[in-house]
């Protein structure tokens, strides 16, 4: 089966944002509001409401200073910790690439969140705590790719900064761009090997952790959130175990002191 990924050329952004709006109208998304020194301004960072967003770097290269656009979204991660540290399996890597998540499982414990490298899921915070509340994150429109169509982000690209298709093929196309203009591109592709490797791949000019993109190993995530995750549930186990002892304990003094108390009011 075929393993999809994205290829993000950031050479080619212009910060037109039609991805962004395109991601929104597809996943049926509300605008926000935000503002800056009085001026409403692009949202300042992904949530449950924005999946998928075009940040704005200002990044001196020498004696220029220029405008670099980041991308940035679910990495979709060949070894997601996300999913490995779910207890309820909400979050899974589907074979043909995507991480997609299943609210209906959710349970709102936020591992997600801390476990991911990159930052992505996003609590619903407009729901509150105690009111079903849900994580959020771009699932790789899963169910455009099922149907034979690409993600509406790289559909609406017009710059042509985002590829879509078989990740092994991406990557030779990527190598193929820096070997061609070498003078143009950072000889790395950001996603190729990090944490194990991504469905998100991108080219750039500058380094990528000035473009805001982390600098992590080949290392995946998991080999260390699966060896949390072994203590983690038998300990809530015990723990909870240990809590109900508890309670019945304080239960059965409770009733013995009624049961005295009532004997003494007969007398």
């Amino acid at each position: 089966m075929s393993r999809y990924a994205m290829l993000i050329d950031e050479t080619r952004c212009t910060g037109c944002r039609a991805c962004q709006v395109a991601c929104k109208q597809w996943n049926d998304l509300p605008g926000e509001q935000t503002r800056n020194r009085g001026t409403y301004t692009n949202p300042p960072a992904l949530s449950a409401k924005t999946w998928s967003m075009i940040e704005f770097n200002e990044i001196e290269t020498g004696d220029k200073v220029g405008f670099y656009f980041l991308k940035r979204g679910c990495m979709h991660c060949e070894h997601p910790a996300c999913a490995s540290v779910c207890l309820v399996g909400a979050l899974h890597k589907t074979p043909d690439g995507p991480v997609v998540y299943d609210d209906s499982k959710c349970i709102g414990c936020r591992y997600c969140m801390s476990a991911c490298p990159f930052g992505i899921p996003t609590f619903d915070w407009d729901r509150g705590l105690l009111n079903n509340a849900l994580i959020r994150k771009c699932e790789f429109c899963v169910d455009r790719v099922s149907n034979g169509l690409i993600p509406a982000c790289a559909k609406s690209c017009p710059s042509r900064v985002i590829a879509f298709g078989e990740r092994e093929q991406l990557i030779a196309q990527a190598e193929a761009r820096i070997e061609k203009n070498p003078n143009k591109y950072i000889k790395h592709i950001y996603g190729k090997d990090e944490v194990g490797g991504t469905s998100m791949l991108y080219l750039s000019s500058v380094p990528f952790d000035q473009l805001g993109l982390p600098a992590l190993g080949t290392t995946p995530v998991t080999a260390l959130s699966e060896q949390v995750m072994e203590y983690t549930v038998p300990f809530a186990l015990a723990w909870g175990a240990t809590l109900a002892g508890v309670a019945a304990v304080v239960r059965f003094r409770n009733r013995g002191k009624r049961i005295v108390e009532n004997e003494k009011s007969e007398t």
